[in-house]
């Protein structure tokens, strides 16, 4: 059998944005609760729901629309769960995200049973015109669907947003220093509950995308730890989400050369080897962030995960 590097090259760069995706969209939510001071560990759980409701949507009524809203909409909800509970009832924020993660793939997995192996159509590519016809990169970015496209709009505004505009400002302050900015007149509770919920709604739509964009039927526990993978890609993209798009699509590389790989006879014998590789990437990122040094240099936000008390 010939090998076509082209062929390949063009097939692996279409699967590696397709699936870094998921990732992207997740992460950059995450990075927005987090600059806040918010860590949503239930982001894993978020995903699933998204993705279950987006099913189940997609299958009895066929609307995308309404399915993308419906995901996005058990996202928002979850995370208001997590705000509430981490912000108002200042809980700690670890056990919460926990808490809401065991939720989603417990509620994911009994609801979801009855559905399992049922299939419906993915949401359709949609070429942009001339840029589609570039080789190898043109069909990777510019021959993908609607939501493909959203993320790429999401990445820049969500960088623009956070580092050009007094949102941002406030965000970022409210991460490092919340008295302080809650004593130049910032509205610290008010910050963390959109950040959280925006958050909240991006890993819906991570979930929604999922399934109806990249994996078009139902397993039980489908998303496979890609929240979790996202929570360390956040830091991986030291909390920028510019940054974020090379990590996603870092992932999403790795995701997409085992099944390619596999394909062209590669790895076939130890294929357990391939499908650890985004846990190992992953188990490496958040072991250097155990490091105080390397946590001082890629700048962690220094009140996340701290609950804020003006009367402190």
């Amino acid at each position: 059998m010939s090998f076509d590097v082209v062929a390949f090259l063009t097939s692996l760069l279409i699967s590696t944005v397709q699936a870094g995706t998921v990732y992207l969209l997740a992460t950059i939510g995450e990075i927005y609760a987090e600059r806040s001071g918010v860590i949503n560990l239930g982001l894993e759980g978020m995903v699933i729901m998204g993705a279950l409701t987006s099913f189940v949507v997609t299958f009895y009524t066929g609307n995308y629309v309404l399915a993308i809203l419906s995901a996005m909409a058990v996202g928002l909800l979850m995370s208001l769960i997590h705000a509430f509970i981490s912000i108002s009832l200042k809980v700690n924020q670890y056990v919460s995200g926990i808490a809401l993660t065991i939720l989603g793939l417990g509620l994911s997995g009994f609801l979801g049973r009855p559905l399992t192996g049922m299939t419906v159509p993915k949401i359709p590519e949609v070429p942009i015109p001339l840029l589609s016809q570039i080789p190898i990169i043109g069909p990777a970015f510019f021959n993908q669907n609607v939501l493909v496209y959203t993320s790429y709009v999401i990445a820049g505004l969500g960088w623009y947003i956070l580092f050009r505009t007094r949102i941002g400002l406030n965000i970022r302050s409210v991460g490092e220093n919340p008295s302080m900015a809650d004593s130049l007149g910032v509205n610290v509770t008010l910050v963390r509950y959109g950040a959280t919920l925006f958050g909240g709604l991006l890993a819906g739509l991570a979930g929604a995308y999922f399934f109806i964009g990249y994996q078009p039927f139902w397993v039980e526990g489908m998303t496979a730890g890609r929240g979790w993978i996202s929570i360390a890609l956040v830091i991986f993209a030291a909390w920028s989400p510019l940054r974020a798009v090379l990590g996603a699509y870092l992932f999403g590389g790795v995701d997409a050369l085992q099944f390619r790989m596999q394909a062209y006879g590669l790895g076939t014998a130890a294929p357990q080897f391939m499908l650890m590789l985004p846990y190992v990437l992953t188990i490496v990122v958040l072991t250097a962030l155990s490091y105080q040094m390397i946590r001082k240099k890629i700048g962690v936000p220094a009140a996340l995960g701290i609950p804020y008390s003006r009367e402190e």
